[in-house]
């Protein structure tokens, strides 16, 4: 069921615009989703100066060391196997970190926070979104909020959706979900990667709307892409998945944009080359207790933070406790990135139900865009003395 709900844009990078789509999962006693879809924009997070040693955020030095280094061995945990022996990484799981993709720049050299820097933060991300006087902060930006210690959490994009309608996000020890390189930051673009962006950039001032072909894949209700990582799609009310498994298939299945990967075991190669696909060519096979994923034949078409084509993914799930799975991302494209980099989803286990998710029923924004478009040529003509 579509409701009138507010909408904003996050802009993780130049090409990963994505749309904050307003859920009602934060609301006491509603099951229902609510959507609907507004303008599009671009958020600029500004970042208040700060200090950001230990003393800072805690307000005294703390003496509780980071959570990253294991004090003593862990006791192992041996996740429940299926019937084919394989560890069981099935039901409903969520990302919900409230940790950024990339490590902010006032935070470089600190992989790990300490745990009293970790309560702090999770204090202030309680007192700025709980009450709903603060806009909803997607991505990286409930992080960022926090970390400056802001009053008051403010779209500079502008909003009509409030933090009422967030989920709860989880502060942990980490400053950074990239693993790799060391300083928690993507890699520097290769110089082909930059020539497309600012291709793309004057392709979008010379004809921003002409159809629906010139809009991107998330606002056409086609797919956000894989993987679901940075921006609002990466962790919130978004990043619900649910995995089934059986003998020789993995599916895994997103609330959002309804896409099921479906992944054989079989060990079968890759499509040809000539063969491309939205969300690649996925092929899966056990190492231990971990599922990895292999994904090729992107299409030209996909765009994951300007890679296309050239992508190699590769992705392994790891159950590590009884409601965590540890999801780690390795992404290689050469023609985008000068080195690959990894990064790591810690999934979260939920009792929360799959809702569907009427994408194309409620995209008003389409509609709103060719529209708005319209309107603006129309203007430009009048204004040039040739009414249409």
């Amino acid at each position: 069921m579509a409701t009138a709900a507010g909408t904003t844009i996050e802009k993780v990078d130049d090409f990963w615009p994505t749309i904050i789509l307003a859920n009602d999962r934060s609301l006491r006693g509603v099951d229902m989703r609510d959507r609907s879809l507004a303008s599009l924009g671009s958020v600029v997070i500004v970042v208040a100066a700060v200090s950001l040693s230990p003393a800072a955020v805690t307000g005294q030095t703390p003496a509780s060391p980071a959570k990253g280094a294991p004090k003593t061995a862990p006791k192992t945990w041996t996740p429940p196997l299926t019937r084919d022996g394989h560890p069981d990484l099935q039901g409903v799981w969520l990302s919900n970190s409230a940790t950024p993709l990339e490590r902010p720049k006032g935070l470089e050299g600190k992989p790990f926070l300490t745990d009293a820097e970790v309560t702090e933060l999770q204090k202030r991300a309680d007192r700025l979104f709980k009450d709903g006087k603060s806009d909803y902060a997607a991505g990286d930006s409930a992080f960022l909020a926090a970390l400056s210690n802001l009053e008051v959490y403010k779209n500079p994009a502008g909003t009509t959706c409030d933090s009422l309608l967030m989920i709860e996000r989880e502060f942990d020890n980490r400053t950074s979900l990239i693993l790799d390189p060391a300083d928690g930051r993507l890699p520097p673009l290769t110089s082909e990667a930059r020539q497309k962006q600012a291709e793309r950039a004057e392709a979008r001032q010379r004809s921003p709307a002409d159809g629906p072909e010139d809009r991107n894949a998330i606002e056409r209700c086609i797919t956000p892409g894989v993987p679901r990582l940075g921006g609002n799609f990466g962790a919130g009310p978004y990043s619900y998945y649910q995995i089934v498994q059986t003998t020789g298939y993995v599916v895994l299945y997103m609330e959002t944009f309804h896409d099921a990967r479906i992944i054989p075991l079989d060990r079968h190669p890759h499509l040809p080359e000539s063969i491309r696909l939205w969300n690649g060519d996925p092929r899966g096979r056990w190492e231990g207790n971990t599922l990895v994923v292999d994904t090729t034949n992107f299409s030209p078409q996909s765009n994951f933070m300007g890679s296309a084509e050239g992508l190699h993914l590769i992705e392994r799930f790891t159950r590590v406790a009884p409601d965590t799975i540890n999801y780690e991302i390795t992404l290689n494209d050469p023609t985008t990135w000068t080195s690959s980099w990894t990064a790591v989803v810690r999934l979260k286990q939920t009792q929360d139900n799959l809702y569907e998710f009427a994408c194309h029923e409620g995209n008003q924004a389409m509609r709103g865009i060719l529209a708005g478009a319209r309107a603006e040529e129309k203007a430009v003509e009048q204004a040039a003395g040739r009414p249409k």
